[in-house]
């Protein structure tokens, strides 16, 4: 990698680096490209791969909740004269 491939990805990304954070960040991308050809040279043909898959069951529990129009005002963090009071979206 070079200065300017991480200029390109930062263009990319639509962000701006001064050339401090261009190095840094040149040096870490070399640093995880080599980690990554570290692991593709880890030899894996003589592994057996080993699944464990099994199902799981339970039973389905219907729980029947009531709900009412007190007890969703009491539990709102903020009510007035029974209604709900939330922040505007405008």
């Amino acid at each position: 990698m070079e200065i300017k491939d991480v200029e390109k990805l930062a263009e990319l990304a639509r962000i701006e680096l001064s050339n401090v954070e261009k190095k840094e960040l040149l040096s870490d991308m070399e640093g995880i490209l080599e980690y990554v050809k570290q692991i593709e040279r880890v030899e894996v043909e003589d592994t057996k791969i080993q699944y464990d898959l099994y199902n799981v069951w339970r039973e389905d529990k219907i729980e029947f909740q009531q709900f009412s129009h007190e007890k969703i005002v009491e539990q709102f963090p903020d009510s007035k004269d029974g209604f709900v009071k939330v922040k505007k979206i405008m």
